[in-house]
């Protein structure tokens, strides 16, 4: 059983790990060179190399979360896949999964973390890979991107700025994608955790 110090500072790696990625996408507008390959083309044995490695990841995660769903006794399908520059997990099939979830996914976000760091501490290197359980995190993907885009919508059409319920960074991340594809919209995020939120504005 893990003790709730353990838990307190797996979601502060969490929430430094999706702060990055919100910043990430809040300053994606403007290029950047990537300086391990900068005046350099990246080769497909490279595109291959990077990709082997993240099936590797993902390889040890599952390994790893079939050891956890066996301590666990629930029952569940492992699937394991690669999107973009991440190892993708999924656990799909079990009546019990919704527990490994969470309120809000926060049993989710603990668990992906500890996965991440299991995978460091086989590969040496930290990872960023993604774990769903039950599509859970898909169906959050889609709910808040009609979200994101509906607010943005609305600003368009009213000129008035509107701010959101509080988000985690990972949510708010999602929202922030969803409003930079709509033209004439733009969107920041204010607050403090965990009460941060998005606000949308005209541009």
């Amino acid at each position: 059983m893990v003790e709730t110090e353990q838990i307190g500072a797996v979601d502060e790696a969490v929430v430094d790990e999706a702060v990055v990625d919100e910043a990430v996408t809040e300053k994606s507008a403007t290029p950047e060179v990537d300086e391990k390959t900068s005046g350099e083309v990246a080769s497909d044995d490279d595109d291959d190399d990077d990709e082997d490695y993240l099936v590797e990841e993902g390889e040890i995660a599952g390994d790893y979360l079939e050891q956890l769903l066996d301590v666990l006794d629930f029952d569940g399908d492992i699937d394991l896949d690669v999107e973009g520059d991440r190892a993708i997990v999924s656990i799909d099939g079990g009546d019990d999964l919704a527990k490994l979830v969470g309120r809000k996914g926060e049993v989710l976000d603990a668990l992906q973390e500890l996965t991440r760091l299991a995978v460091q501490q086989s590969t040496g290197e930290r990872s960023k890979l993604m774990l769903d359980v039950a599509g859970w995190r898909a169906k959050r993907r889609s709910e808040l991107g009609e979200l994101g885009a509906d607010a943005a919508r609305r600003v368009l059409a009213s000129g008035e700025r509107e701010e959101l319920t509080p988000m985690t960074p990972f949510e708010r991340k999602i929202v922030h994608d969803a409003v930079a594809k709509i033209d004439g919209v733009a969107s920041e995020s204010t607050g403090v955790e965990p009460s941060r939120r998005v606000v949308v504005v005209k541009a």
